[in-house]
């Protein structure tokens, strides 16, 4: 590992911890400089695609779809940490099911079923840009959906 201060390949691991993501946080200090510094390992799995409404294909992006994800929680009570769980928890679901592609459509669902758990306000601004809303109606069907869901 390449220290991020002086740019030494000597570096050596002074702790390692599993986090709860399945990631692996090690600490690790510069033997020339002394700085410490963490790095975090993750397992590198298989790819997934998304397949879009028009028909394309790209390649799963896990900071495009946190980065959603953030901007519906935008001034609301949720953490970025609770975002992030809400991605481990889609990646997870995903990877359970053997999936090496999913449709855009069932990602954003998941996305809302989530949101719809954490913050009102969050699901109906995602939702909002995910369905494209064209009307008024189609926004208070979708406040009425929260609603309902509240009783």
């Amino acid at each position: 590992m390449i220290c991020p201060e002086c740019g030494s390949d000597k570096t050596r691991v002074t702790d390692s911890r599993a986090c709860t993501d399945g990631s692996i946080r090690r600490r690790r200090e510069c033997d020339d400089c002394k700085c410490r510094f963490t790095t975090y390992e993750r397992i590198s799995e298989k790819a997934i695609a998304i397949v879009k409404r028009d028909g394309t294909v790209e390649l799963y992006d896990r900071n495009k779809l946190l980065n959603g994800i953030v901007r519906a929680c935008t001034k609301r009570p949720v953490s970025l940490k609770q975002m992030e769980n809400i991605v481990d928890e889609i990646e997870s679901s995903i990877r359970s099911d053997f999936k090496s592609q999913i449709k855009s459509t069932a990602l954003g669902e998941m996305v809302l079923d989530q949101l719809a758990n954490v913050d009102d306000v969050a699901y109906i601004r995602f939702a909002s840009v995910y369905k494209d809303f064209q009307s008024a109606q189609e926004f208070a069907d979708a406040l009425d959906k929260i609603h309902s869901r509240h009783k």
